[in-house]
């Protein structure tokens, strides 16, 4: 078990991921978070000014400036933003502003943090978002393992905030340095507009939805085997990502309520514009940011529907899935359905007998399969 406790300069911190687990063997933060706060030591801050950090995992970041002046968190995750402000809570540590990634930044930053995200398009969203606002002695630091910055992520830096330089690696970790150039900014990129014509589908898609310039094969698949009937009055897309399951679901179930759930903000806003772009009801709709089923009341659905993540920021997990499967099982009605796919390897058949006592394929290739599992 992972002691959940960060200890530097003479200062400790309990940090803890969410939700908690018991028997925990994952932190709460990692080499970069303490590399750039050992690096931020040394800088003389305002107390006036606000403090910028972006991409925080757990909050590491947000609950050791937070009493240093005034910081603005952005996340595009749920997750994120609710193990920021339970870690600020348990080391009784001043609120901070927390924002999702299409919100405006505050005026004057006097120092920016930024933890790499997986995607380079949420990255390049960032770094032009920065570029509109920050004044010209603003300080940016960007960090990330040293084995996930590459050449192609300094130019990226170059392109769209200004000049960049990097750190030597310090327990494989490495800093980005760069220099705001207010003569780079830019408009915003817009969201990435395409079609899925076999389904008569247009999807709009923000910077971070998974598979954001094209439908990923794993839904291409279930988008097969969405059930129609007409006794179907409560659906639910768990992990709706662009929203593409649950709006084909409501196209074969118009009788039928969709409530859309994802821990993204910016697929949830993807979502809810591709309900309209699609010609359907919003009223159809319920969007929701939340992490899996947390708070929907037990016995509700009628229909579940899941293409489960199995990765929380960089780290490889199913726990994601697991919770999905449990909540499912809490928030369905008995004898009815929770609809399943996952890549072959993943055993989802397994986990999912174990919790059900049932689980019958309804398709599959040569890389996903699709269980239906009843309660």
């Amino acid at each position: 078990m992972i002691k959940p406790s960060l200890t530097l300069h003479q200062r400790t911190l309990i940090l803890e991921r969410y939700p908690v687990r018991n028997n925990e063997t994952l932190q709460a933060w990692d080499a970069a978070d303490e590399y750039l706060i050992n690096h931020c030591e040394e800088i003389a801050l305002d107390p006036e000014r606000p403090i910028l950090i972006i991409n925080d995992g757990f909050g590491a970041l947000s609950n050791w400036f937070a009493d240093k002046g005034k910081v603005s968190s952005v996340t595009d995750s749920f997750i994120a933003r609710q193990a920021c402000i339970e870690n600020l809570k348990q080391n009784q540590l001043p609120h901070i502003s927390i924002q999702d990634c299409l919100a405006e930044l505050p005026n004057n930053v006097q120092l920016v943090l930024i933890k790499l995200p997986k995607n380079n398009r949420l990255l390049t969203w960032h770094l032009q978002q920065l570029c509109q606002s920050l004044p010209a002695d603003c300080i940016v630091i960007g960090a990330a393992k040293a084995k996930d910055i590459h050449s192609s992520t300094l130019r990226l830096f170059e392109k769209h905030l200004g000049e960049t330089k990097t750190s030597l690696a310090v327990k494989k970790a490495r800093l980005i340095f760069c220099s705001p150039n207010a003569d780079l900014a830019k408009p915003l990129p817009q969201p990435i507009q395409w079609s899925v014509p076999e389904h008569g589908l247009t999807l709009s898609n923000h910077a971070n939805v998974f598979s954001s310039d094209s439908l990923d094969i794993g839904a291409r698949l279930l988008l097969e085997h969405i059930p129609q009937d007409s006794s179907l009055e409560q659906i639910i897309d768990l992990g709706c990502g662009n929203g593409v399951i649950g709006i084909k679901a409501a196209q074969l179930n118009p009788q039928a309520h969709i409530t859309s759930v994802d821990e993204s903000y910016m697929a949830a806003q993807s979502c809810q514009e591709n309900v309209l772009l699609n010609g359907l009801a919003a009223e159809q709709f319920t969007v929701m940011v939340n992490n899996c089923l947390d708070g929907l009341s037990a016995n509700t659905a009628d229909l579940i529907l899941c293409n489960p993540p199995f990765h929380q920021a960089n780290t490889i997990t199913d726990h994601i899935a697991w919770q999905m499967f449990n909540d499912s099982r809490r928030v369905l009605k008995p004898k009815q359905s929770l609809i399943v796919i996952g890549n072959r390897q993943l055993g989802y058949g397994e986990k999912l007998k174990r919790l059900f006592g049932n689980a019958t394929v309804v398709a599959q290739n040569n890389k996903f399969i699709i269980y239906k599992s009843v309660k």
